[in-house]
């Protein structure tokens, strides 16, 4: 102690204390941190994944892709009608249950499809006839054999505007309209049968051609889900 400290009395100052309002403070800055710290690596994986999905290709108006979900559609929904026709026509339960099952699936797929163009930004309707897209060599630079005899279900070769494979014609469904009973249930898995294969050979010309991963996933389940029902109903149709 000074002489001028001894004098007047008073003593040295104290050396600051640490103050516990300023440790939380220093708690809290570093928990600010790390959550930021998260966010960012949280939004850099979201922006790796946008950026996966982001690199790939939207369709053209004029690609498979594109050329199927339109005709896919068409199929779908004459699928529909045929199933809706034999489920009034008929009291078996066996076939309205099948009915019923082709009815709701083919519907929701068309829907699935019509949602594809829309997200695409490209219109419902081509530029180009019907078929066009098959007519074109698959990915691998061959045309359809690959996957099969590269003709639609009646064995003709597949030409731009001609009718999609499988198709009834407009005969064909007035005939149906006109049966019940048995006979109906006849006629339609004779219909449905051809209708299946014409849908299988279309979804195998487009795995063929696209690498688009919803609609390489829809076709291939077009492909396993007919396949699996055209046995059925020719096993149905033997028994009649």
């Amino acid at each position: 102690m000074t002489a001028l400290e001894t004098a007047t009395g008073s003593m040295p100052a104290a050396a600051p204390s640490r103050s516990p309002r300023r440790g939380r403070g220093g708690r809290v800055a570093v928990a600010v941190v790390a959550v930021l710290a998260v966010v960012v690596v949280a939004v850099a994986a979201f922006s790796v994944g946008r950026l996966s999905t982001l690199a790939e290709p939207t369709p053209t108006t004029t690609s498979a892709e594109a050329g199927f979900a339109r005709d896919m559609q068409v199929h779908h929904q004459q699928g529909v009608e045929l199933a809706m026709i034999v489920r009034d026509a008929t009291s078996d339960e066996e076939v309205r249950l099948l009915a019923y099952d082709i009815a709701t699936t083919q519907a929701q797929q068309a829907g699935q499809m019509y949602g594809w163009l829309a997200s695409w930004g490209l219109p419902q309707a081509g530029r180009e006839p019907s078929m066009t897209w098959m007519t074109r060599p698959a990915a691998d630079g061959s045309g359809h054999a690959s996957h099969g005899a590269g003709s639609g279900a009646d064995g003709a070769a597949h030409q731009p505007g001609a009718p999609m494979p499988g198709l009834a014609t407009p005969e064909q469904v007035a005939e149906l309209r006109t049966l019940s009973g048995v006979d109906a249930e006849v006629r339609f898995l004779e219909l449905m049968i051809a209708h299946h294969q014409g849908a299988v050979d279309m979804a195998e010309a487009v795995l063929d051609r696209s690498s688009t991963e919803v609609v390489v996933a829809l076709a291939q389940s077009i492909v396993d889900s007919q396949t699996s029902e055209i046995e059925l109903m020719e096993s149905m149709l033997a028994e009649r």
